[in-house]
């Protein structure tokens, strides 16, 4: 090891100045935090760069991701789970060589008991706190749900019922609950596996003589276990107490909300409880709260797009719609908007049906139907707020509509969501609310329709030779999908053997053109409207998803399950 200090090291290499080291050495000791932390902190220095620093001062490797193939199952079971998190080191298997890796290589102590609990011979490497962390959330098993099973299979007729009414509900990190009843732990196997795979929801379905749970990966269902039907009962109890609902109640709907942590991650949980022939049907919509929603300009948008995009959610006036049906990433692109107007010059104010993610810096009102604080009511308070912003979840009704363009008109710029199939379809639905056409003419500045495709595994994805009929179906002849690069799912470790890896969206983004609001107030056919907005350069849904085709970043059957040529057609 290098005999000078770090921050020696650190000023040797001229990377910080010794005014900096001063200022974090003292700032570190007020706040019993490190050296390096600090020159994150103060911005001096990345995450990246102290640890690929560090690694250099201690002679040792840096790792710069972990992967699934990396994470030996059996060397991390034989080290509790809380001493890899205090400590931040994680023993991983690469190349048949045990690797210890920390994100302090001087750090001595915990290095040196793993080493001794895996029985020696093992290296060092370094990598960021937060690679560590996130590795030790995603990899670190439990018990698997099979044995879990077997376990609950064991009780009994109980089942643990006693546990299931009794148990402490706080919010705790169900990674740590590792010797609460099985049936518990059952839930929190399927809870840790949805979160850990990605899943947006949750469906647990009684049938005759077994349950199902099925996870929502990436807009498709997967079966993922088939308890016994003799559980349901406990299991359904077991959620509904989380949930503060009333378990002795199984003949009406019921709705719910957990709060818990999973993998170190706050995570919102929305119950829903319907019964059916068999019993009670569970679905539980998973929420991050501590997700963020990266950068407009990384969602794919085409040039014409993001330029249109940006000119018009920094106009001063009016109203933006996005449009799609459930699921097809709206919320997702709103608050992406949210993300950029926020600062502190302006008032931002939501009114949401449900708030799914809080953001600093913005009021967020959550509908409450049953006293009477619907979006309608909760919009013309807002109003009185002095607001520069509004952003409204979704226009349901002739009286939300009509607040949001008089508001519009008023000086505030206005975001919400629609349920329509495209963007022009846009207009014939508020004119078929009752808005009056002169009004949505003067007061609707853009529309974006979007719909979500799955994104191709970077690391399976194959080239192939589509069909002359499944070009077809995309307006393509083999002429001119000569030059094009078409690529298919496959299915590997890195994807859960899906082919795909998360979602893109594919986007239709029409302008109110002086000519569309002439046709507008015309009450033109939607047809007639978007042959106009096509003209005028408006990109349609399919045209966009081709473009990701070309692009290598989804196939042609995804792009078809969610845009035709049939939907796309304009009368001529």
């Amino acid at each position: 090891m290098n005999k000078k200090d770090f921050g020696s090291f650190l000023i040797a290499k001229d990377l910080i100045n010794d005014l900096q080291l001063q200022e974090c050495k003292q700032l570190a000791l007020q706040k019993n935090s490190t050296l390096e932390q600090c020159l994150v902190e103060q911005k001096y220095l990345s995450a990246e760069d102290v640890a690929k620093e560090l690694a250099e001062y201690a002679g040792l490797p840096y790792i710069a991701s972990i992967s699934e193939k990396d994470a030996d199952l059996s060397l991390l079971s034989k080290i509790p789970l809380y001493f890899l998190r205090d400590n931040t080191v994680m023993p991983i298997m690469h190349d048949g060589q045990i690797i210890i890796i920390t994100a302090n290589p001087m750090n001595f102590s915990p290095i040196d008991e793993i080493d001794m609990i895996l029985g020696g011979a093992t290296q060092t490497a370094v990598s960021t706190a937060k690679i560590i962390t996130e590795a030790i959330n995603r990899y670190y098993p439990i018990e698997g749900s099979k044995e879990m099973i077997a376990e609950l299979e064991g009780e009994g007729e109980d089942l643990g019922e006693s546990a299931v009414e009794f148990a402490d509900i706080e919010e705790k990190d169900i990674l740590s609950m590792a010797s609460e009843a099985p049936i518990i732990k059952l839930v929190n196997q399927v809870l840790f596996q949805a979160v850990k795979r990605g899943a947006s929801d949750i469906h647990i379905e009684p049938f005759e003589k077994e349950l199902s749970v099925r996870y929502r990966i990436d807009g498709v269902l997967y079966q993922v276990m088939t308890p016994p039907k003799r559980i349901q009962g406990a299991l359904t109890s077991r959620i509904k107490i989380m949930a503060n609902l009333n378990i002795a109640e199984k003949r009406v709907p019921q709705d719910g909300r957990i709060d818990i942590k999973v993998a170190g991650k706050p995570i919102d949980i929305r119950v829903s409880v319907l019964p059916v022939a068999f019993g009670e049907r569970i679905v539980m919509r998973l929420l991050d709260k501590s997700r963020t929603f990266g950068k407009l300009k990384e969602f794919g948008f085409s040039d014409r797009d993001y330029k249109i995009l940006e000119a018009n959610i920094h106009k001063p006036n009016g109203i933006i719609y996005i449009t799609g049906p459930t699921g097809s990433g709206k919320t997702t692109t709103l608050y992406a908007i949210l993300g950029v107007l926020n600062n502190p010059e302006v008032n931002i104010i939501t009114v949401e049906d449900p708030v799914e993610y809080q953001m600093a810096g913005i009021s967020q009102v959550q509908v409450k139907e049953k006293i009477g604080l619907t979006f309608a009511a909760a919009l013309r308070s807002i109003l009185r707020q002095d607001p520069d912003i509004i952003m409204i979840g979704e226009t349901r009704d002739i009286e939300t509509a009509q607040i949001a363009v008089q508001s519009a008109l008023t000086g505030h710029l206005v975001l919400s969501t629609l349920h329509t199939n495209n963007a022009p379809a846009s207009i014939t639905r508020l004119i078929d609310m009752g808005v009056e056409p002169f009004l949505i003419a003067s007061s609707v500045n853009l529309i974006i329709a979007q719909r979500l495709v799955r994104k191709l595994c970077s690391y399976c994805k194959e080239p192939y030779a589509p069909s002359d009929e499944l070009l077809k179906s995309i307006g393509l002849t083999k002429k001119s999908a000569h030059d094009i690069s078409f690529y298919k799912a496959v299915g590997c470790q890195e994807c859960n053997y899906t082919g795909y890896r998360g979602r893109i969206a594919i986007f239709e983004m029409m302008q109110m053109s002086g000519n569309v609001a002439r046709l507008t107030m015309e009450r033109a056919d939607t047809n007639v409207i978007r042959k106009q907005a096509v003209t005028d350069g408006m990109t349609l849904l399919l045209q966009d998803g081709i473009r990701k085709i070309k692009d290598g970043m989804t196939t042609i059957d995804e792009v078809l399950s969610v845009a035709t040529l049939e939907d796309e057609a304009i009368d001529t």
